[in-house]
């Protein structure tokens, strides 16, 4: 059983709609977690290392403040389409839409003010919190009105993330947490002696504003062979590597499965992975650049967290061949995500 406390957190700067910020601190034996009603952010996330002692184990900041300025989605519910929809287009049911860009020549994260940006309804349920919001049709270019419900729980070591949406029109969905992990701690200054493992035998090739080619590239011989653990640093150094911002092809089918597990030698902390979804994009804190001011004063340089998103692919609605990010009326989305926290 997860004990589970809500409380004020601050409030939405006016220009905002001055709305109030809660923040639910759930909490077991080995774990505690504290999340925002705002963009369903995970703010704090402590875990055990080997010694006993916890520590936050995620990237982001003391005060709502940091979370209203530009951030990079740091423990984030981001949509509604996670990653990007080259040239901000697509066409469903023979009708164009045209999104905001907002990377590049892309669309990236929802757009211009994605589901991380915006209040949610919460309720407190059983080991956890569940939030709701309305997505409005048309909302940054989307078609159809889609309800959302994102629900954290906590048992014992494992935190579920289970994502559930409905729509009026036909629309793409795709809905993941962008937070961002330092198992060592976050404010530490890389991951490079963190062991990474993804349980995938294909990645997509990227062009250079990071859309998949197209093709289904098989892991076999290259830097993207993550089936036995690497050492992270010493893994982008012997390939030449700047860092992984790339989605992993997940074995098929809807059931529970092991995606990817991370730890981190000297403190012995480990997280997890399981997921329903047909892919991870795998991302290396390649853009942050230390100009944030973090938690206690942290400052976040290049290659200082990870993220393991689990998600559908990247620029689907407009890739035939890639599982279908569409959701019709009548259909549910219903994905479900647990980060499983130890220590070895």
């Amino acid at each position: 059983m997860a004990e589970v406390k809500r409380e004020v957190f601050g409030r939405m700067p006016p220009e905002e709609g001055g709305g109030e910020v809660e923040k639910f601190v759930l909490q077991s034996d080995s774990v505690r977690v504290e999340i925002l009603s705002l963009g369903c952010i995970i703010a704090v996330l402590e875990t055990k290392g080997r010694d006993g002692r916890f520590a936050d184990i995620v990237l982001g900041f003391d005060t709502l403040e940091g979370y209203t300025r530009k951030h990079p989605f740091f423990g984030a519910v981001v949509g509604r389409v996670a990653n990007r929809i080259a040239k901000g287009r697509f066409s469903v049911e023979g009708k164009e839409y045209q999104l905001f860009l907002n990377n590049g020549p892309n669309s990236l994260h929802g757009g211009a003010k994605g589901f991380d940006k915006v209040l949610w309804s919460p309720q407190v349920v059983p080991n956890g919190v569940c939030f709701f919001r309305l997505s409005p049709d048309g909302e940054e270019g989307y078609p159809g009105e889609l309800k959302v419900w994102v629900t954290y729980t906590l048992h014992g070591s494992e935190l579920a993330i289970n994502y559930r949406a409905q729509s009026s029109k036909t629309t793409p969905v795709n809905l993941t947490n962008h937070a961002y992990f330092n198992l060592a701690g976050q404010g530490s200054p890389d991951i490079y002696d963190h062991e990474i493992s993804i349980a995938a035998d294909s990645y997509l090739p990227v062009d250079d504003t990071k859309i998949p080619t197209g093709e289904v590239a098989a892991v076999q011989g290259t830097a993207f062979d993550l089936r036995q653990p690497v050492e992270l640093g010493k893994h982008l150094r012997k390939f030449h590597l700047d860092g992984f911002d790339h989605n992993f092809c997940l074995p098929p089918g809807r059931a529970r499965r092991l995606v990817a597990r991370a730890r981190h030698p000297p403190t012995g902390r480990t997280v997890e992975v399981h997921s329903t979804q047909p892919g991870l994009q795998f991302y290396t804190g390649n853009n942050l650049d230390g100009s944030l001011k973090g938690k206690g004063a942290a400052t976040y340089p290049k290659h200082s967290a990870f993220c393991l998103e689990t998600q559908h692919w990247p620029d689907a609605v407009n890739q035939p061949h890639f599982p279908s990010t569409l959701l019709a009326p009548g259909e549910e989305y219903n994905h479900t995500t647990w980060f499983c926290f130890g220590t070895a």
